[in-house]
């Protein structure tokens, strides 16, 4: 038997000695770990929450699909039973891919379940499988990652709300919207368990990722407060570790309602005022009075970006600024700037001294216009990963390191005079450390 004690961890993890969230997962590998009767929690990069009956096996998520079989065999090693049923949070890859080792054992089949919007975005996925590939490359630092092109469909569908009962066993499943437009919240009542998808992740809400689609700040707020009022005992979050306890549950939904809602009150206020986005985005600021919390670091995604979220959500994509309505092309406008600095090297000496001054902002707009004057010129190539590494050095975010990383690599392999990465990824046989 494993000697782990599950309340304990968890009571680490609320205090901060721990950090098990979205970003990290240190009990991944460790198998179906009891968190109730009847009740296991598979921890790896997409949580895994098995519902055990005598007859069956009801699973809320199952998993990435570099995991699928690992899954399979955890599960299998916790019950024999037969799994008939899977609800999907929601449409990211993390969450959708390991029904298959199931499907092919002999048996009733799985049923999978989903809110209606999920079949949109598996449309979508295959539309943007490149694009996909790309972005999660660039976020996650996984040059080899391949986007999958085929998605378990659901067989049953809802809209706002639909009540699932097997075995005995009784679960209220309902829409709410936050990362995603498509999401499913379920709730077991009887024995008072949450299962909030990604909508708890034990770190600030990913709702303003630079790179994907639209996320619903507002919305999400609204879905905690929902989600609060329900008194839940036991909170199993998709990423990261449970959490036991009433009073712990109120304060976590309610205080992460409080973060974002700030956020949203701030950006709309700016924005009703007619100020522009540049002004939002450096003067809008999270909760003081909430930063020692640990499930509302900015680790993964961060306040800025959600504003910038807030703003295309409500207020379009342009920005205030008439120069960006239709603006010159970059390298048109960055080879003007050279002639009147004297050269792309200028501009290149210029990032490098505003980044040993402590401007890394400033650095990188200097270091970027250096590269699209003059982008095959080495020295310049040297500047722009020089500052880019000492931005993604300086952030705490994952989108942020991801993506300054990702330059830095780019203008170092130019240095290196290798060629670029394909456009079309190879597949992977790696584990994602990250969300889609």
């Amino acid at each position: 038997m494993r000697s782990f004690c599950v309340t304990e961890y968890a009571d680490r993890v609320w205090n901060g000695a721990v950090d098990d969230s979205i970003i990290s997962t240190p009990q991944s590998g460790q198998g179906v770990i009891d968190v109730a009767e009847g009740v296991g929690w598979r921890p790896g990069f997409g949580n895994v929450i098995a519902f055990r009956s005598a007859e069956e096996l009801i699973l809320f998520d199952t998993g990435n699909p570099y995991d699928a079989h690992a899954l399979h065999d955890d599960l299998r090693r916790w019950s024999a039973a037969p799994v008939t049923t899977a609800i999907f949070s929601h449409g990211h890859i993390d969450h959708v891919s390991g029904t298959g080792p199931f499907e092919a054992e002999d048996g009733p089949g799985v049923t999978v379940i989903a809110h209606e919007r999920i079949e949109a975005r598996f449309d979508r996925y295959v539309l943007t499988g490149g694009y996909n590939a790309v972005i999660n490359q660039r976020q996650f630092q996984l040059p080899e990652l391949a986007w999958p092109t085929g998605y378990r469909r659901p067989d049953v569908t809802y809209r706002d709300g639909m009540t699932l009962t097997r075995s005995g066993l009784a679960c209220e499943l309902f829409h709410v919207q936050g990362e995603t437009d498509d999401a499913t919240v379920a709730w077991f009542p009887h024995q008072r368990i949450l299962c909030p998808g990604d909508m708890f992740i034990w770190l600030a809400p990913n709702c303003g990722n630079p790179q994907k689609v639209q996320r619903y700040p507002r919305e999400w707020a609204l879905a905690l407060r929902r989600m609060a009022a329900l008194g839940a005992q036991t909170m199993l979050p998709s990423h990261g570790a449970p959490v036991f306890g009433a009073d712990r549950i109120r304060q976590a939904l309610e205080e992460t309602a409080q973060w974002l809602e700030s956020l949203v009150e701030q950006t709309l206020t700016g924005l009703n005022a007619g100020a522009r986005l540049d002004e939002l985005v450096h003067t809008v600021r999270a909760p003081e009075h909430l930063n020692d919390r640990p499930y509302l670091r900015a680790w993964y995604d961060e306040p800025e970006f959600i504003v910038r979220n807030l703003w295309r959500q409500y207020g379009g994509w342009y920005d205030g600024n008439p120069a960006h309505l239709k603006p010159a092309p970059e390298a048109r406008l960055a080879g003007a700037l050279a002639e009147l600095a004297g050269g792309a090297t200028a501009l290149a000496d210029a990032a490098r001294r505003h980044a040993d001054a402590g401007d890394l902002r400033l650095a990188g707009h200097f270091a970027e216009l250096a590269v699209l004057a003059e982008p095959d010129c080495p020295a310049v190539h040297r500047a722009r990963a020089d500052v880019n590494e000492a931005r993604a050095e300086a952030e705490a975010s994952l989108m942020a390191r991801g993506i300054f990383r990702w330059a830095a690599s780019e203008s170092q392999r130019a240095c290196d005079g290798a060629p670029e990465r394909p456009v079309t990824p190879h597949p992977t046989t790696g584990t994602p450390t990250g969300t889609p």
